[in-house]
Formats: C-alpha cells, sequence, structure tokens
C-alpha cells in the first residue's frame, strides 16, 4: 500500500509547516499545557492567524472567500495543526466551518451560502448541532420534534414552527444558531419525513438548558422549542430530504478524524509514557504490557484512516470503515484512560473544589488545569462510547453491511 501523498500536498505541508514555526515559539508545549482562560484566548487569537491564510477555508471555492484547494490539502493541514498541538479555530467552529459550511456548499441554496458562508468564516455566527433527542439518540430517524410550514400572508415566504426537545447540545449556550432536524412530513416513513433546518437561537419559543458534566465542565445542553421559528426558506436541500443531508454531514465530520485522530492518540500516548515514568512504573511488566497494546492499537488506527481517507478523498460517501473507526477509536480510549487512572492509583481520585465545580488534581504530566487532567479524561472518554452512534449501534451496523446478517428485530 502506497501511502505517500502528492508533490502538491507535500508543498503545501511545507508551507504549512512554515507558518507554525513562524507564530510559535520554539517551546511550544501544545494548547493543552495552558490553563483554561489563556487556552480560550490562544484559540480565539490563532483562529484570526489562520483566517488571515485563508486557512479556515483551505476547500471552499474562491467565490466564497475560500482558497479553492483540494480535500486532500484540508488534510494535509489538519495533520499539521493536530502535530502542532493547535486547534482549529474555536470549538464551536467544529459545528460551524467544518460541519454546516461544508453542508450549505453541497445542499444549500446561492442565497444561503452568500448569507451565511461569510457569517461563518469572520465567527460573527456560532453554531450547534440539533440531532439528538431523549427518545431519539442513535436512532436518530425516530425523532419526534416537528416542525410546520405557517405560509404567512402577502409576500411573506412564511415560516417554519417548531415544536419539541433536543439533548446533548455541545456548545448550544454559546452559539446563535442550530442546525435542526425536524419532521416536517408527519405522514411519511421515517427517514423520508425529516428537513434540515437553520433556526436562531436568540428568539421567544427557545430554551437552552445547560447541565454540568461529572468532571465539572458545562457542556452539553437540552434545548426545547416551543412554537419556535424560522423562515421557511431556511431548509438545506429542500423539504423532506434531511435524513439525505444529515448523512452527508457524516462524511465531512468523519473524514477528517480518520487523518488527525492517529496523530492525536499517538500524542496521548506519549503523555501517558511519560506518566508512567513519573510514577515509576514504567518498569512495572503489566504496565509495560498494556503501553504496548495501546501502542500496536494506535498503529493499526494509523492504517486504518489511511484506508478510510483513499475513498473519502475520491468523493464516497461514508461506508462501513467509518462505522469501524467509531468502534474501534472509543473502545480504545477507554482502556487507555483507564491504564492512566491504573498508574497514578488514588491520585487520580482526589477531588478538588466544592460540589458542583469538582476538579481533580492535575499532577499529571501535559496537565495545566482540571479539564486536561486524566481523571478528566477518564470520564470525558465514557461519552465517546455513546454520542455519534453507540458502540452497539456501530456493532449493528457492521453485522448487517459487512457480516450480512439479518437486522435485528424492532419492537412491535
Amino acid at each position: 500500500m502506497d501511502i505517500s501523498y502528492p508533490p502538491e500536498a507535500e508543498a503545501f505541508r511545507a508551507e504549512v509547516k512554515g507558518f507554525l514555526a513562524e507564530r510559535l515559539p520554539a517551546d511550544w508545549p501544545g494548547i493543552g499545557a495552558l490553563d483554561e482562560e489563556a487556552a480560550w484566548e490562544f484559540a480565539r487569537r490563532w483562529r484570526e492567524l489562520l483566517a488571515g491564510r485563508g486557512y479556515l477555508s483551505i476547500a471552499w471555492p474562491e467565490e466564497y472567500g475560500g482558497r479553492g484547494l483540494s480535500k486532500l490539502h484540508q488534510v494535509v493541514l489538519m495533520e499539521e495543526l493536530a502535530r502542532a498541538g493547535v486547534p482549529f479555530g474555536l470549538p464551536q467552529d467544529t459545528f460551524g466551518l467544518k460541519m454546516l459550511a461544508n453542508t450549505l456548499l453541497r445542499w444549500g441554496t446561492e442565497e444561503q451560502k452568500k448569507h451565511f458562508l461569510p457569517r461563518i468564516l469572520s465567527g460573527e455566527d456560532t453554531w450547534c448541532q440539533g440531532y439528538s433527542e431523549p427518545d431519539a439518540g442513535s436512532d436518530l430517524a425516530s425523532l419526534t420534534t416537528r416542525a410546520d410550514l405557517d405560509k404567512g400572508d402577502g409576500e411573506a415566504c412564511g415560516e417554519w414552527v417548531i415544536n419539541g426537545q433536543k439533548v446533548w447540545t455541545s456548545g448550544a449556550h454559546h452559539s446563535d444558531w442550530i442546525f435542526v432536524l425536524a419532521r416536517t412530513d408527519q405522514a411519511a416513513p421515517k427517514h423520508r419525513g425529516i428537513s434540515f433546518l437553520l433556526v436562531p437561537l436568540d428568539q421567544p419559543g427557545v430554551e437552552v438548558r445547560p447541565f454540568r458534566m461529572a468532571g465539572g465542565q458545562m457542556h452539553f445542553n437540552e434545548v426545547f422549542f416551543t412554537g419556535a421559528r424560522t423562515r421557511a426558506d431556511l431548509v438545506v436541500g429542500g423539504a423532506g430530504n434531511g435524513w439525505t443531508v444529515a448523512q452527508s454531514l457524516l462524511g465531512v465530520e468523519r473524514g477528517e478524524e480518520a487523518a488527525t485522530n492517529p496523530i492525536l492518540f499517538k500524542a496521548e500516548l506519549e503523555r501517558l509514557l511519560e506518566l508512567a515514568r513519573t510514577y515509576g512504573r514504567d518498569r512495572d511488566p503489566v504496565i509495560r504490557q498494556r503501553i504496548a497494546w495501546c501502542w500496536s492499537k494506535v498503529e493499526i488506527m494509523r492504517h486504518l484512516g489511511h484506508r478510510i481517507l483513499t475513498g473519502w478523498l475520491k468523493g464516497a460517501e461514508p461506508g462501513p470503515e467509518s462505522s469501524i473507526a467509531k468502534l474501534y477509536w472509543s473502545e480504545y480510549h477507554l482502556q487507555v484512560t483507564d491504564l492512566a487512572m491504573d498508574i497514578m492509583g488514588m491520585h487520580a481520585q482526589v477531588p478538588t473544589g466544592r460540589p458542583p465545580l469538582r476538579t481533580y488534581r492535575t499532577d499529571d504530566p501535559g496537565a495545566a488545569n482540571s479539564s486536561g487532567s486524566w481523571a478528566a479524561t477518564y470520564l470525558i472518554a465514557r461519552s465517546g462510547t455513546i454520542y455519534a452512534g453507540t458502540s452497539q449501534v456501530q456493532r449493528n451496523i457492521l453485522a448487517e453491511k459487512v457480516l450480512g446478517l439479518p437486522r435485528e428485530p424492532r419492537p412491535a
């Protein structure tokens, strides 16, 4: 298998490396070594630098503010940012720049592109994702949030009236807009009556309720819609086509991860090695064997990533390989964080502060604050087997699409 990159991609890699060398100090430790306030300020300023070089919109067409380069150039950029320990903008840019912008470029109307893309690029509008519901998480097509068209009077284009609830909505309390999957045709089969709507959050009828995670962070939210409204023309890909649009967004979400996840997990493994040395466990034969197991899994992840990228760069929709990758890295992360906790023993378990602001000791290498500690990572890793499709759902997909087994019986 030839995993080398073509000359034009390597030339761009040299450009990115030069930019990083120019903008980062020689002893740059990575954003994870900064405390939370400093990390946020760095990310804000770093976003401006990336935007100034056209890196935030590297593969967008030039008419929409991009550089008009390929997805391979985008992969190279993300690889080098991951190796350098710097973010791709602010946390909410995952939903705006990475997910929604690329979805609009494929499915949006010309009016939608011209209005929203510049505002996403400038950071004027920040976005979150309204998919999961209390009774429709991994079985997303069972969602019950509904949107009914109020055609209005006169020349107005009308509005969608939205009622329902979303949950696990990352960053909604910091966002201006939400892209929502809602049922717009109650009589259609469940995969066909869904639409992809763009909805402003700052309006009557929308309530955002943050909730605190086990590690003390406030990241997820519940979002309630009670007669919330958005313009009738703010439906992406046409009414009733939301499931297809959502599946293409999933391809955007998982494509780059095939390149960056192995890099990030390798860096985490190197931090784990330093942790073992710090606690004098690096010569323990059982710990050494478990570290070797982790190393082999990261290498397998790297080769699987190359396989996924081969299809993604050719424009293929995500297939069973993406389910393999999701299942693989999320289950692996449980094991490596378990190992970190075993190395640290009771040191990792000592809470400080008062509930609900519970944090943990940070006497592990590379952690400048509680959110970067191994204890917090251990808690967050559990959610990786749930979000973006649970491990059980991924196994069902592989059983049906790869092994050809019959579908699991559905409840009557």
